[in-house]
């Protein structure tokens, strides 16, 4: 059994040395259509948590045509590590769900916070791991959940603020990102081989399809662009 954890930690330590990163930028080509403001009237805590308009954050795209909160991922990667120990963090912060976008690990703690003074109802739409539906009054900060398999993205919402929505896909394994604002993206720790990469975007792919490329990681950090295309008129 001794020789078996040597090995194990060998056989670990080996792999992260020569492990790599994978990063990149998606954007968007194509005219990209009128972001929609957010009428916030049906709650006064709402409205006062904003001094400027809030945009709908379903598609995000700046003067350079790069493409913010996109979830790019490694498709089918074999993992035996366990679930990181750092909770992921779902805000509800101005009313808005912050991230708007995000990756879990099954088994990862995810902790749901309300940053504000009104009631939210946090209702999850999974369909393999188990449907949530709970309320958060201004009283009420912090709650945490679990997904115990992964599945594919689902909406979260709240059915106190209907303009509240959030995008979370639970996965088998750490190898996942979501753009920023301007668009870029870093996977790190990628163990060397050959990978599909997966692009998605709320407002395309329901309709027409995630984005799809093939990697081969090194050591060293592997670049890759994607471009998501206005789809043609037919």
């Amino acid at each position: 059994m001794k020789n078996y954890t040597i090995l194990t930690l060998l056989f670990s330590l080996s792999a992260s040395l020569f492990a790599g990163d994978l990063v990149g930028t998606v954007k968007y080509e194509g005219k990209s259509p009128k972001r929609k403001a957010i009428r916030m009237d049906s709650d006064p805590v709402c409205g006062a948590s904003h001094q400027d308009k809030v945009y709908n954050e379903s598609f995000i795209v700046d003067e350079k045509g790069n493409f913010a909160n996109v979830l790019v991922f490694l498709k089918d990667v074999k993992y035996d590590g366990s679930a990181p120990e750092d909770a992921a963090i779902l805000d509800q912060y101005g009313c808005m769900y912050s991230p708007h976008v995000s990756g879990v690990v099954a088994g990862q703690l995810v902790t749901i916070l309300n940053s504000d003074a009104t009631m939210h109802n946090i209702h999850g739409l999974p369909k393999v791991n188990k449907e949530f539906n709970f309320g958060m009054p201004k009283t009420v900060k912090k709650k945490s959940i679990t997904f115990d398999k992964e599945e594919d993205v689902f909406v979260v919402k709240c059915d106190v603020h209907p303009w509240m929505k959030s995008y979370i896909q639970v996965f088998n394994h750490p190898y996942f990102a979501v753009t920023s604002a301007d668009g870029s993206f870093k996977i790190s720790g990628i163990p060397p081989g050959e990978y599909d990469v997966i692009a998605w975007q709320e407002k395309f792919s329901p309709k027409y399809g995630t984005l799809e490329e093939s990697v081969t990681i090194g050591k060293d950090s592997t670049e890759l662009d994607l471009t998501f295309k206005r789809p043609e008129k037919k």
